[in-house]
């Protein structure tokens, strides 16, 4: 059986430097990248504010927590 896959769309985001600065720290303590931690942040506030679950990401390597050795 195929994984099913999950289309994801790239967006350019600006943050204040300290900000970036944290969210750069907490990627690094946790072994995972920026990118990862932005959207499980998004996905954690768009939960709290609208009650509802959002799609976790299926796709390979996402959602997982951990990065894919290169």
């Amino acid at each position: 059986m195929k994984s099913q896959k999950t289309t994801l769309v790239r967006a350019s985001i600006s943050f204040p430097p300290d900000l970036y600065e944290t969210l750069e720290e907490i990627a690094k303590q946790k072994k995972v990248s920026l990118a990862w931690v932005v959207r499980e942040a998004s996905e954690r506030y768009a939960v709290d504010e609208t009650g509802k679950n959002v799609n976790r990401r299926t796709q390979a390597g996402h959602g997982t927590g951990k990065r894919r050795s290169t």
